[in-house]
């Protein structure tokens, strides 16, 4: 006879598990001072390379940020508006609104784009809810804590690991670092031990046979399936110049923020106290230089003036390092800071943003098919099984142009009257820029308004039955109807 044992979770790492730990640790660990460069960057904390040849010594650690990466990537970040999930054939979508509400995506997801855009890339983990029949948890993790080994030729994570700290998770309530390996079968939660391993407190066996993590990458090529940032060398490279022009302007304003003044044929006791003691160069420029003696021959001295500083020349500088960025990150000018006497008129502000609508559209389409891809693998995680792959789930994003409502809803009252879409479809709603809060209340209010007026005719029909049915009374008699 044969009894079968069932198979144990093991409570230590395996030595294959540590070596990909070892592996994924150093893939980590060696992009890590990239990506805070960047975010140094964004955060305008980054150190400016100074030449050393017009920054006197006394003036190093005067610090001057210029924040155009920061406005750059926000400009971007800004048009990224997701705003539901739903499936593509029409049916009710309120599983895919309940994981949504439940995991706060529509507010999880713009932090997610912003990081994406900053460090190249973002990853979206996927796992089992706290509690049985609860919603799976999606949440977006940071590269600086994340990392992911990818398999180009299947498009997909074949390992991932996050190191992050414990946050109380032992019983002593010290904040320890904690690692989570991701595999296609299972999810490994491991703590240090003393002797300097890794204790395992969780394996989460989903069986899914694919990794649970998504990421958002950002600007992709064949050969970078990681992604790259928006604050690319070209952008860190004009900030520097740029912040080094405003770090001259501080310097010449210590300088020659005071006009700088000579004297010619002044007497010694023009620059002596009573006693006698030289006076400071400041009580001689405030005080005794505009009331100088004359001298022994009775000659005034001469007082004249050097021309003062004109910033005017490094501002045209920083002009133009605005214009440069401007077509860096496909902004309008004016958006960097950078005016004209003739300001431009609104058609021409849509034209110079066109660049930055086919960006956002861009990142649209590319982030709302790993989110759809997020999306199905929580349903897989809830349900146990794959969703059905005939039914697409469509992710509905806000119109990253900027048309005014007159304009979105003449355009949308020309295809209702041409019979292009129905009056009353909800294509008709997203087109005029009614968000998905406001359809799904135009939806309810079309929903009471059909109620109603199905009441008031059924009434209608009994009101007249009953007329139908009632005594009629003609020239006194009494009659039947």
């Amino acid at each position: 006879m044969t009894v079968s044992i069932p198979e144990l979770p093991l409570v230590h790492l395996s030595d294959d598990e540590m070596a990909l730990i070892n592996v994924l640790r150093a893939d980590m660990l060696r992009d890590r001072w990239t990506l805070q460069l960047r975010d140094a960057y964004f955060n305008g904390e980054q150190l400016v390379r100074d030449l050393g040849i017009s920054i006197p010594p006394q003036l190093k650690g005067l610090h001057t940020v210029i924040g155009w990466p920061r406005v750059g990537v926000e400009s971007l970040e800004e048009r990224l508006d997701l705003e539901a999930f739903r499936w593509g054939d029409g049916s009710d979508s309120s599983e895919l609104e309940e994981i949504v509400t439940a995991n706060d995506l529509l507010d999880e997801s713009s932090l997610g784009h912003l990081d994406a855009l900053i460090y190249g890339r973002e990853y979206i983990t996927i796992g089992s809810g706290d509690d049985d029949g609860s919603p799976p948890l999606i949440s977006v993790e940071s590269p600086l804590d994340m990392t992911l080994m990818w398999d180009a030729r299947i498009r997909m994570g074949v390992a991932g690991l996050r190191e992050c700290q414990s946050d109380g998770l032992v019983e002593s309530g010290a904040d320890e670092r904690m690692i989570v390996l991701y595999l296609p079968n299972q999810t490994v939660t491991a703590l240090p031990n003393p002797s300097g391993g890794w204790e395992v407190v969780d394996r989460d066996i989903h069986n899914l046979g694919v990794v649970p993590i998504v990421r958002l990458a950002n600007r992709q090529r064949t050969a970078d399936r990681v992604g790259k940032s928006e604050i690319t060398p070209d952008v860190m490279s004009i900030t520097d110049a740029a912040c080094r022009r405003l770090m001259g302007i501080e310097v010449a304003a210590e300088f020659f923020g005071a006009p700088q003044r000579y004297i010619l044929g002044a007497s010694e006791s023009a620059f002596q106290d009573a006693e006698g003691n030289a006076k400071s160069a400041w009580e001689t420029y405030i005080g005794r230089v505009l009331a100088l003696e004359r001298d022994e021959d009775g000659a005034v001295p001469d007082v004249g003036q050097f021309p003062a500083h004109d910033p005017s020349g490094q501002t045209k500088i920083i002009d133009l390092y605005a214009r440069i960025m401007s077509s860096q990150f496909g902004l309008p000018p004016h958006m960097l800071g950078y005016t004209t006497d003739n300001p431009a008129s609104a058609d021409a502000i849509r034209s110079t943003e066109a660049k930055l609508v086919k960006r956002s559209e861009r990142r649209i389409r590319r982030f709302g098919s790993r989110w759809e891809e997020a999306m199905r693998l929580a349903l897989w995680v809830r349900d146990g099984e794959p969703p059905d792959r005939t039914r697409r789930i469509e992710t509905v994003w806000r119109n990253p142009a900027t048309p005014t409502v007159a304009a979105q809803a003449d355009a949308t009252v020309k295809l209702v009257q041409a019979g292009i879409i129905p009056a009353d479809s909800d294509v008709t709603l997203e087109m005029a820029g009614l968000s998905e809060g406001q359809r799904q209340r135009v939806r309810a209010d079309r929903q009471r308004a059909r109620g109603t007026a199905v009441l008031d005719r059924l009434a209608a029909l009994g009101e007249a039955d009953d007329a139908a049915r009632s005594p009629e009374v003609v020239d006194g008699d009494v009659g039947l109807g």
